[in-house]
């Protein structure tokens, strides 16, 4: 199935908008039933690795959002690319980690795949290294 740009921008501007807003059921309720998810990273952090339901969307965040310092983060949204279904946000994330006060920025790609309305994949593309490094304690 395929999806316009125009619809998919929409739906990527949500996503967005829900992400600044901390709304992780908002979030979720942009996603099909079924979906490949991908957020690679180390085992050690509980929120990497794959999602195939909608409903492992909102788990996704509540699990991240409290190990960065509230307030002490920021996303800089650079670029938004669309084409058909596919869109592809360009960015930079700084965050702050709770247990180890490292703050670490990095770039990141998160390209979405819009079918029906509805976000069916979701890519996320970062310096995991610089990430996995903000947690150790060292």
């Amino acid at each position: 199935m395929t999806t316009d740009a125009q619809t998919s921008r929409a739906v990527a501007e949500k996503f967005v908008e829900r992400l600044g807003r901390q709304d992780p059921d908002g979030i979720q309720d942009l996603f099909a039933a079924e979906i490949d998810w991908q957020v690679p990273g180390s085992d050690a952090l509980p929120w990497t690795g794959r999602r195939t339901r909608r409903a492992e969307v909102a788990p996704y965040f509540t699990t991240m959002w409290p190990h960065f310092e509230h307030g002490r983060s920021s996303v800089t949204l650079e670029r938004v690319i669309v084409d058909g279904g596919d869109v592809v946000l360009l960015a930079v994330f700084t965050h702050t980690v709770v247990t180890t006060g490292k703050q670490f920025t990095t770039p990141v790609a998160v390209h979405l795949v819009v079918e029906d309305g509805r976000i069916v994949r979701l890519q996320l593309h970062e310096d995991t290294l610089t990430v996995a490094e903000a947690f150790d304690a060292d």
